[in-house]
């Protein structure tokens, strides 16, 4: 099991120890095809915790079921800010989570434009309180980039989980 997952279980189960309530996460996912669901789950227990997970590949799953704006998608295109947020915070709805994370991204090696270059991933984290997102231009090939991805997200879930401790009052001991 690796190290960050374990990271966010303890997080969730220390969270709950101390307030009552168990934080529920789901995963919508692009580009990364189910990476960040299957990492969580390799936790033993994650069931407790883990709703579940969307991949919405093509726009018309965005759109349909994730609540993306077509006009989002015209404007700004799949792989924007904009859509990644809307796509966690369509996510969180649809799967009725605490915290969804999503992703969109041009894996490689083909899908670029000049302004848009493979390894461009937004990931993007949507809870009731609050939806942020954050921009990365991954430097490997295909695999490596949907890898660094879900990595990133993790990472950003974590720093999530680690903030909603913090004012609860719950230890962030490593």
């Amino acid at each position: 099991m690796a190290e960050l997952e374990a990271e966010i279980a303890r997080l969730i189960r220390e969270y709950q120890a101390k307030t009552g309530k168990l934080l529920t996460i789901g995963s919508v996912e692009s580009a990364t095809g189910g990476r960040m669901a299957d990492r969580i789950t390799n936790v033993p227990g994650s069931s407790d915790y883990f709703k579940g997970s969307v991949v919405a590949y093509s726009n018309e799953v965005k759109i349909a079921l994730l609540g993306v704006k077509q006009s989002t998608i015209e404007n700004y295109g799949a792989v924007s800010e904009q859509t990644a947020l809307e796509m966690a915070q369509g996510g969180r709805e649809f799967l009725d989570v605490d915290v969804c994370m999503s992703d969109t991204g041009i894996a490689g090696p083909s899908g670029a434009t000049p302004e848009k270059p493979v390894g461009l991933f937004y990931l993007s984290l949507a809870t009731m309180d609050e939806s942020f997102c954050q921009k990365h231009i991954f430097q490997g090939n295909r695999e490596g980039n949907k890898r660094n991805a879900a990595e990133g997200a993790l990472s950003m879930l974590k720093q999530c989980l680690l903030l909603r401790a913090k004012a609860k009052g719950v230890s962030a001991r490593p």
